[in-house]
């Protein structure tokens, strides 16, 4: 596992390798940026390091790095961390919400925190009234698909089934990963979706029926270039968030060979 000085010498390499500070380029048409389970095994400091030397601002954050139990003045402090790092907090999770108690708790952890977007797993027959939180708080939620374990939301067009009549917020987070497991083509999964893509899950697998295959954005078999297309194409707002899954303990050589090469396509693609 890296220490804090390896941390710290990783990100100043990542923002002089593009000349100013990493953080602080906001121009790619498509916005990549780190789910921060990526970098479950670090104490916030760190992960918030590990960002930006992935040149990048957007990070989406994973309870791990700023949990539900904290008070809501230590929610407001483990925020402004993120804030004056100079990150863009874009969303957080992914959350679960298994019973009514955990709608009202992650909704007021999310005006704590200030969250634009929540990722998450809902029991089905919670739709309904996780939809009247989402008109009552004015955030947006994303429900994230797991593939085949998943009885509830295999794939992003299962969820679409039971969200596509409510409010347009009730969207979803496409995990490229998990979704082309199912046997879908994930590109025509995230065309069909269209305004109710809210955000994604970046990954790559060498083996795309194969969750223990995944390897760094760009060695495998995932249609990165074709994703990404399809994004442009539909005008896509939200943020590709990488979220790697390996590598638990020494990530970041990983996800910055996975950021080259998502930002190399993306570059291709927009010119």
């Amino acid at each position: 596992m890296m220490n804090r000085r390896d941390v710290l010498k990783a990100a100043a390499l990542g923002a002089a390798a593009w000349g100013l500070p990493a953080w602080t380029r906001r121009d790619e048409k498509v916005k990549l940026g780190v789910a921060s389970y990526s970098l479950r095994k670090f104490k916030r400091p760190e992960c918030i390091e590990m960002v930006k030397a992935c040149g990048t601002p957007y990070v989406n954050i994973k309870s791990f790095h700023l949990p539900y139990e904290l008070t809501p003045e230590q929610v407001a402090a483990a925020r402004k961390e993120f804030d004056d790092a100079g990150l863009q907090v874009v969303g957080c999770g992914n959350n679960t919400i298994a019973k009514e108690a955990d709608i009202d708790r992650l909704f007021s952890y999310a005006k704590g925190s200030r969250m634009p977007l929540l990722v998450i797993a809902p029991t089905p027959a919670l739709l309904p009234k996780i939809e009247a939180a989402v008109k009552a708080s004015g955030i947006p939620v994303a429900i994230h698909n797991h593939g085949p374990e998943d009885k509830m939301f295999p794939a992003p067009s299962d969820a679409m089934k039971l969200i596509q009549d409510m409010d347009p917020r009730m969207g979803l987070c496409v995990d490229i990963g998990h979704t082309t497991r199912t046997g879908k083509d994930v590109v025509k999964e995230i065309a069909d979706a269209g305004a109710r893509v809210l955000d994604l899950h970046m990954k790559d697998l060498k083996d795309l029926m194969n969750k223990n295959t995944q390897v760094p954005v760009g060695d495998g078999a995932m249609p990165v270039a074709e994703i990404f297309k399809q994004l442009l194409k539909m005008d896509f707002k939200g943020y590709a968030n990488l979220e790697y899954e390996i590598d638990a303990d020494n990530p970041l050589p990983g996800m910055k060979k996975s950021f080259d090469y998502m930002r190399k396509v993306a570059g291709e693609i927009a010119k």
